[in-house]
Order: structure tokens, then sequence, then C-alpha cells
């Protein structure tokens, strides 16, 4: 199964960079196609600094073209500049409108501990994005490590096809 996972991953990489298409196995989002599209809420983000290392140590994400040698994350804008996002133990809200699935977890689905941003009210800042997969409450996102910067975006993609 890993050996069919990595070629699939690999064919994504080459007809992502011909075609804009990316291939999504993980489970922060439906498994299926997405493509390239400007106006996309989903972006494709190389983390850095402690996100980079801490989701590269825990397996998250395969090998791949980030400057760190893995691949991208892709997960959903929930808040842009302008916008306020609250995070809390139990919560994430954008604007005091709460998100689904997105309550911070103590441990990730291995048992290791996790670390949640600090709970409070955070106002986005300009040339920021906070990015939280509704889709999978395990999500490694913006509830474990804030926002990024826009300039992290490597791109914006809309979904194709998904799996039901």
């Amino acid at each position: 199964m890993v050996v069919g996972c990595t070629v699939l991953m690999v064919i994504g990489t080459i007809v992502g960079a011909r075609f804009g298409v990316r291939i999504n196995l993980t489970p922060s989002l439906p498994l299926g196609l997405y493509i390239r599209d400007p106006a996309g809420e989903l972006v494709e983000f190389c983390p850095e600094g402690l996100a980079s290392e801490d989701s590269a140590i825990r397996g998250y994400r395969e090998r791949g073209v980030c400057a760190d040698g893995h691949s991208p994350l892709l997960k959903p804008i929930v808040a842009r500049a302008g916008d306020t996002v609250e995070a809390s133990e139990s919560v994430i809200a954008v604007n005091g409108r709460p998100l689904p699935n997105s309550r911070a977890h103590s441990r990730d689905h291995h048992g290791r501990a996790l670390h949640a941003f600090p709970a409070g009210l955070y106002p986005v800042p300009e040339q920021m994005v906070w990015v939280v997969s509704t889709w999978n409450d395990g999500s490694y996102d913006s509830r474990y490590f804030g926002p990024i910067r826009e300039s992290m975006i490597r791109q914006r993609l809309r979904p194709l096809w998904v799996s039901p």
C-alpha cells in the first residue's frame, strides 16, 4: 500500500507541475483531485519553523518539493486580514461563528502530545490567513501553529473530483 501511495504521489507531482492538478491522499480533506484556481479557498503551502519541523517529525508529510524536503500541506482558508479568530480549548471561531470539527486535541492519532495555539482572540493581520480543515477534526493546521503568511502559499486550488 505504501508503495502504491508513493507511486501516486510521484505521478501527482508530475501531473500537478504540468496541469495544476494535485492528488490528495491525506485525511485532512476528501480524497481526490484538486485543480489550480486563483480564486480557490484551498491553499497549498510549505510550512515553516516549528510547523515544518513538527509535521515532518510526526510523519504528516511525505518527501516533496518544500525547502525542508517534504510535501506541502493543503488546507482551506477560514480567516483572512480583518477577521477575528477566537481560539479556545473547545473550538475555533471566526468572527464569533464556531467552526465545526475545530477543537484542538491534546494528542495526535498516534498518541503523541500536541500543543494547541494559545487560547485567545486574534485579529488576523494583513498578509496572513488562518487555515483549518473542518472536514477532519484531527487535521494538523492553524489550531496548532497559528496563522500563516500569504507568501508561504504556493497555489490556490478547488476540488475537481473528490471521493464521496
